[in-house]
């Protein structure tokens, strides 16, 4: 017995430890949590009840009480929640004569929130709806909450889009209080504001947006000057002119970082008044903005530039079909100006390649959606000149305003500020795919990035309308590193550029509304330095991360409804990944993906992974399931809850021939 209490003691430490670190605290579904540290140190085991009333994936302080040095596992407790990640939640009430409780819909154990009865909002018993956590003093068995919205029974597409939002902590709603400073937000320019700005609404200025959009951020201008120069203006919307640092409105438009857009639906950043109205750059009415205008001549070479606040005065609302229209028919309104800003951003993009900028393509799928959000159609959007002309001028003004940034010192420093970067390809991710293109007799020259970044482009040239192309393309992006948000600019890798920044879209993302105000505070010879601007950089760059999965999830659940609807239907499709327990092949019409399983292809023969060639391989037959292969298959299950689609693999007659006589002679 004291020989047992004295090794205990020599492996822990059974002290109260003084340190306390941050993390993320991830609640399993048996109700013991683990806080993640960021630096990798190791997961800090905590249990119920040291969670001080922090919940699953909130971003919390942990003081470790325990420690085993020789297994280095970690115990401790929960002193401080930094920032919930989710205060509102889906969930059905529970009504009684002089309470209620809201009982969350979540597989992460949570304490029910109860809800005073002037807090229903109108709810009433066993509906489903959604509550918001306003309270939960230390000490309190349960939080305390209020109703916020009344979910439709029969809505399933509401409330999983709703579920998606709230579990990725966005909230649906603004509260009262930032609904009355958008109120007495001013809806009339202010004369003397006016003449602080450069006057810009005589030159002619146009918009260029998906046909569905109703937030305009950006336009363009154009102008002949002499001597065959161009005055070509991006004018972004002026966001920070009505967003003020220290309100109400800023703080929320700082937590949610970024608007998130599902296949029904924008959760936007900021209200609707300032994205849609106020903000919005609508054809025929004045607008503030903040513009980078540049003097160039037809071959895109830029002599000049000038960044600084103006007043706009759009004559045009284009939709990209429209310009595209434009630019291969050569004839509609201001077919000119289309014809030239199409002309000069090709110049820019093949000027962008030459210098090293990897040209992946992307396809994005567009649902049609029915009166009541149910998808009967799937649409493959690809990127066209029209979107092209665009990007170039957005990615031209961002480069910019990052390089004249970067240009400003205080005390011989470069003054903090949030470039968007992107780092080299990771080695371990890069070695096999180089060897996986290689099959396909594609060689990478790996002596420097730049010959990376050359190799990228000679692949994704040679490889265009080839079978492989699309498991290439796909294989190819997952090598790359993700672009984040950060102080400490290392270049953006991907487009080639030394400085590189977002200034664009501050109507949906909060680091450009941070570059704005900075820029402006240089412009005017009062540079802003911000000391925690790294920390919001993290936490844009981690809102903006949680939005892509959150929109990844929707389309996949909008595309498991649609391909509900033909169950048994046999589709054509490419392989879009392997593992042991299956392949995901992704349909060729709709971009589906599901997965046919190893045990639905037990009756054909045993397969084994084959991780080097991305394949599996069946053990008689010698049959292959390469990335990249094209596939039969029939829709055989469509899970909406979990969000996932079963296939079955259809075997031609002439396969069916092979696989019985290999079989046989395998028997003998």
């Amino acid at each position: 017995m004291t020989k047992k209490k004295k090794n205990k003691k020599t492996h822990h430490t059974t002290k109260q430890h003084i340190q306390a670190i941050n993390g993320l605290l991830e609640i399993t579904r048996s109700g013991i949590g683990y806080v993640v540290i960021a630096d990798g140190s190791g997961d800090v085991l905590v249990r119920p009840g040291d969670f001080n009333t922090a919940l699953h994936g909130d971003t919390v302080r942990v003081r470790i009480i325990k420690e085993n040095l020789s297994t280095k596992k970690k115990e401790g407790k929960i002193i401080e929640v930094v920032q919930r990640k989710q205060k509102e939640f889906v969930g059905h009430l529970q009504l009684s004569t002089n309470f209620a409780f809201f009982i969350p819909d979540t597989d992460k154990p949570m304490p029910d929130l109860f809800i005073p009865l002037n807090k229903l909002n109108g709810a009433k018993n066993k509906e489903k709806v959604i509550a918001r956590l306003i309270e939960w003093k230390k000490g309190d068995k349960n939080p305390v909450g209020e109703i916020v919205n009344v979910m439709s029974a029969s809505d399933e597409n509401d409330a999983a889009m709703k579920l998606l939002l709230t579990e990725a902590g966005f909230p649906l709603e603004f509260n009262e209080k930032i609904v009355e400073e958008v109120k007495n937000l001013p809806d009339t320019f202010d004369a003397n504001e006016i003449n602080k700005r450069k006057d810009c609404r005589n030159i002619l200025t146009f918009t260029i947006d998906p046909v569905d959009a109703k937030d305009f951020d950006d336009a363009i201008s154009v102008r002949l000057l002499k001597n065959g120069i161009y005055e070509i203006g991006v004018h972004i919307a002026d966001v920070s002119y009505y967003v003020k640092p220290e309100t109400s409105l800023d703080e929320e438009a700082y937590a949610r970082a970024t608007s998130v857009y599902l296949p029904d639906r924008v959760n936007p950043m900021l209200p609707e008044k300032i994205s849609n109205e106020l903000c919005s750059l609508r054809p025929n009415e004045d607008k503030f903005t903040f513009s980078a205008i540049f003097q160039m001549n037809a071959k895109g070479e830029i002599k000049q530039y000038w960044l600084g606040k103006t007043i706009i005065h759009s004559k045009h609302r284009f939709t990209y079909e429209d310009v595209q229209q434009i630019i291969e028919n050569k004839e509609g309104i201001y077919v000119d100006e289309i014809l030239l800003l199409n002309d000069i951003a090709q110049r820019l993009r093949k000027q962008r390649f030459k210098l090293g900028a990897i040209n992946f393509s992307s396809q994005e799928v567009r649902f049609k959606l029915d009166a009541n959000g149910k998808p009967v159609g799937i649409v493959v959007k690809e990127s066209k000149e029209a979107h092209q002309l665009i990007e170039e001028f957005m990615l031209l003004a961002n480069k910019t305003v990052a390089e004249n940034v970067a240009k400003i010192k205080l005390n011989n420093k470069e003054i903090p500020f949030p470039y968007r970067v992107h780092d080299q390809p990771d080695e371990e991710k890069l070695t096999p795919f180089i060897a996986f293109a290689k099959k396909y007799g594609h060689t990478f020259d790996i002596s420097s990035p730049e010959k990376i970044a050359y190799s990228f482009n000679q692949m994704l040239q040679d490889v265009k309308g080839k079978p492989e192309q699309h498991v290439l393309e796909q294989l190819g992006i997952r090598t790359m590193a993700k672009a984040i948000y950060t102080t400490q600019n290392i270049g953006h890798y991907g487009l080639a550029f030394e400085y590189y920044t977002h200034f664009t879209s501050p109507i949906r993302r909060y680091p450009d509304v941070l570059v704005h105000r900075i820029l402006e505070s240089a412009l005017i010879g009062k540079t802003i330095l911000d000391k925690k601007l790294e920390e919001k950089c993290k936490h844009c760059s981690e809102r903006e991360r949680a939005a892509m999965e959150c929109e990844r999830a929707s389309n996949k659940y909008k595309q498991v409804e649609f391909m509900k609807a033909k169950l048994g239907e046999v589709f054509e499709g490419i392989i879009s990944g392997v593992a042991n327990f299956g392949f995901w092949v992704e349909t060729i019409e709709h971009k589906c993906e599901g997965l046919v399983s190893v045990i639905s292809l037990s009756d054909y023969d045993d397969f084994r992974l084959i991780e080097s060639d991305y394949s599996l391989v069946g053990r008689r037959s010698g049959r292959q399931f390469k990335m990249g292969d094209a596939v039969t298959i029939k829709v055989v299950a469509a899970n909406l809850e979990k969000r996932q689609l079963d296939y079955e693999w259809v075997l031609s007659a002439a396969t069916t021939a092979t696989a019985k006589s290999k079989n046989k002679k395998h028997t003998k």
